[in-house]
């Protein structure tokens, strides 16, 4: 017999008077879109399907989480391991087509595991794209292995479509708490204080260990098997992208990007295969409108994990 669930737990849920609603602001295009067409759309259909409806040059940011190279179920579909010549050819299969919709000056965050390293910078290289750094965000949960070590990290490719791009370091600073606090002529050196605590405002590393997974106690959590935190798009978004700047996710899932684009004041795009998917991700644009809170961060910087904001006066 099934326990009844936690009154903690948090896991969005779709009511069944709810699906017709949402299922009706779901479609897949049937003719070319223009610009303004694709704006703050989420379509349900199959990306190679549908990326040659999509306008050229008109994305700022594109963030894609395609499946990794592993075995894995998604509702009615499934992914499975591939060599790591074929998974090249899969990588490239999207990615050269989808360069057309990215603006001269566009950003592309593309994410991997280790196991996939080479595939995804050859591909990357090969699609001709600019690759500027390599991510890697701790995930604090994964399992533990017996005879190799635990794989509690991914990695994110930063790359872009030309030399010049926008980049906004001071977008993403984490708050980061001071443990010996130096003064100079006894004022702070390069530090903060507010309601007794020290704090200064660091630029971010290319390291990201303040990221918490989404899990059943937070309202973001849904149940797709690999949703990004909303956390985690935000730095990308924040320090890649401007307001009212179009970011584009082909690979949406329960939409994370598309959530968090929104409640940064961005315009969005995204494409969804699985319809269960899809009205996760309806429903949790639908909430934006009125919640526009990202856990860990405030509007000026991100905590450390686990830390909290000092209560407002």
């Amino acid at each position: 017999m099934k326990s009844a669930p936690s009154p903690r737990n948090r896991t969005l849920k779709i009511l069944p008077e709810e699906r017709e609603k949402l299922l009706a602001g779901l479609s897949a295009p049937t003719k070319k879109l223009s610009p303004p067409e694709i704006r703050n759309r989420l379509f349900k259909g199959d990306l190679f399907s549908l990326a040659g409806f999509f306008p050229s040059s008109c994305v700022d940011l594109m963030i894609l989480d395609p499946p990794y190279n592993l075995d894995k179920e998604f509702r009615s579909s499934s992914f499975r391991k591939k060599s790591a010549s074929d998974y090249l050819a899969y990588l490239k299969s999207f990615l050269c087509p989808l360069k057309r919709l990215l603006k001269k000056e566009a950003s592309l965050y593309l994410c991997g595991d280790w196991n996939s390293c080479g595939a995804i910078q050859q591909a990357l290289e090969e699609c001709g794209f600019f690759i500027r750094n390599r991510i890697t965000w701790q995930r604090e949960k994964g399992r533990g292995a017996g005879k190799n070590w635990k794989n509690c990290s991914e990695d994110i490719w930063f790359a872009t479509c030309a030399k010049d791009y926008f980049f906004d370091a001071g977008a993403v600073k984490i708050r980061k708490k001071v443990i010996a606090p130096y003064r100079e002529k006894g004022r702070p050196k390069d530090w903060r204080e507010e309601k007794g605590e020290k704090y200064r405002l660091t630029f971010p590393s290319n390291f990201l260990n303040d990221i918490t997974v989404p899990y059943w106690s937070m309202p973001e959590n849904t149940p797709h098997p690999t949703q990004k935190p909303e956390k985690l798009m935000a730095k990308l978004i924040l320090a890649s992208s401007r307001e009212g700047d179009l970011v584009f996710d082909p690979f949406c899932g329960s939409g994370t990007t598309l959530v968090t684009a929104k409640k940064l004041s961005r315009d969005f795009c995204g494409i969804e295969r699985e319809e269960e998917y899809c009205l996760y991700a309806a429903k949790r644009l639908e909430n934006a409108s009125s919640d526009r809170r990202i856990q860990g961060y405030d509007g000026e910087a991100f905590l450390e994990r686990n830390a909290s904001f000092p209560e407002k006066s």
